[in-house]
């Protein structure tokens, strides 16, 4: 398929799976040689109609240059004219001819047995295609609520450093969320209970119209005992909230309106680690590298659980928590080491991350797109020789397709 139909496809994604009907499109398609019967099977093993609709489309743009006028005539067939009308807009070029002869898969009487056509192999059984797992329901409008906590400025007697270039990180999350359909909330420079306090509040909020929720952490951070996600990020006053409490309070048994849908968690801060807080690389030990030569870490040494909150003091902190569903926990470094943030164009992470839904959001799912942020980050290097790997948590039960 040419690349612009392609294009109009993309953009166009969110409506055709809130209004495609493929059940209707199945024989055109088949009859048009688009599709063949076992491709036919694979979308119909897609789930809903939502579903089914999403894979369709995926499926057409590797069906060649003819794959999209014919696909437009098999709407004006079925009477989905506004969607066809809808397309047909965005590629004005676009004239629907009647289809030249194609060869399909037809129905044939059964051949007599002899010794020639028992040579003949049979089909191999259809699998089960990996992309043909279901997604969230991700068409509500707005799609949920995003809240970003940004601690830049800590107390003096916390002894943590300012985070320079953390404002640089908040503007472009809040920016590209709100890109993405979501409500965006910024709260800046709380303290350990002023983080408890909104995340209480996020939990207690009617979620039933939205699909989806989003906390964003950028804090100086530390490793924590913990018994399922690892770490913790530090209020303003230098005392930290262990990740897992921060993801407890949207769990589905404290959240009961989140129940079943995904709720997503980003945190920019260290994982632990044993560099000076705010360590800053001078100029003149920089080496030529991707990283700059402002880059700082968001390292706190590891700290005990009972350092300045215990493991029972609030009822989302019990040890026997249900098994977590429907979470995500995406971190800017693997447990446990620092995480680089350049005081002049913020973290490489967020960075990353703001960047690859920019280009990537229309067309793939955020497992994938976080594969690529973990990849590029990878490649960066401070001072030419201190590297940082992103990591996540995932405890999503299908694939998630953002709103663009």
């Amino acid at each position: 398929m040419e690349e612009s139909h392609k294009n109009i496809l993309r953009r166009n994604r969110t409506n055709l799976v809130k209004d495609l009907d493929p059940s209707n499109l199945y024989d055109g398609l088949l009859e048009k040689g688009v599709f063949t019967h076992d491709m036919i099977d694979e979308i119909k093993s897609a789930g809903t109609r939502r579903d089914q609709a999403r894979e369709l489309v995926r499926d057409l743009e590797t069906r060649g240059s003819r794959a999209f006028p014919l696909f437009l005539e098999c709407l004006q067939e079925t009477g989905q004219h506004s969607l066809a009308e809808l397309l047909q807009n965005g590629a004005p070029a676009v004239k629907i001819q009647p289809a030249t002869p194609t060869q399909v898969d037809r129905p044939v009487p059964p051949l007599p047995i002899t010794p020639e056509s028992q040579d003949i192999r049979p089909r191999p059984p259809v699998r089960t295609r990996r992309d043909s797992i279901q997604s969230y329901k991700m068409d509500a409008s707005p799609c949920g609520h995003c809240l970003i906590i940004n601690n830049v400025e800590f107390d003096p007697e916390s002894e943590l450093s300012s985070r320079k270039g953390s404002n640089i990180d908040c503007e472009k999350l809040e920016r590209r969320f709100k890109a993405l359909n979501f409500i965006v909330e910024v709260k800046t420079n709380l303290k350990q209970k002023q983080i408890k306090h909104q995340l209480s509040a996020l939990s207690k909020k009617d979620h039933s119209q939205y699909d989806c929720c989003v906390v964003i952490m950028l804090s100086h951070g530390t490793e924590v005992s913990h018994s399922r996600f690892p770490g913790a990020v530090y209020g303003v006053d230098g005392q930290f909230v262990p990740v897992q409490h921060i993801t407890n309070y949207l769990n589905g048994q404290h959240c009961p309106s989140l129940q079943g849908k995904p709720k997503l968690f980003f945190i920019q801060a260290c994982g632990g680690g044993e560099r000076d807080t705010g360590f800053e690389v001078s100029p003149d030990e920089v080496e030529p590298s991707i990283g700059g030569a402002d880059d700082q870490t968001d390292a706190i040494p590891m700290s005990s659980s009972s350092d300045s909150l215990s493991m029972s003091d609030e009822v989302d902190a019990r040890a026997t928590l249900p098994t977590p569903s429907d979470i995500l926990v995406s971190y800017s470094t693997f447990p446990g080491y620092v995480s680089w943030r350049d005081t002049q164009s913020g973290s490489w992470y967020v960075e990353t991350l703001d960047r690859i839904l920019e280009e990537n959001a229309a067309t793939d799912d955020l497992v994938t797109m976080l594969m690529m942020v973990n990849h590029e980050v990878s490649q960066n290097s401070a001072k030419g020789l201190y590297k940082q790997m992103p990591g996540s948590f995932n405890f999503l039960r299908k694939l998630l397709h953002f709103q663009t």
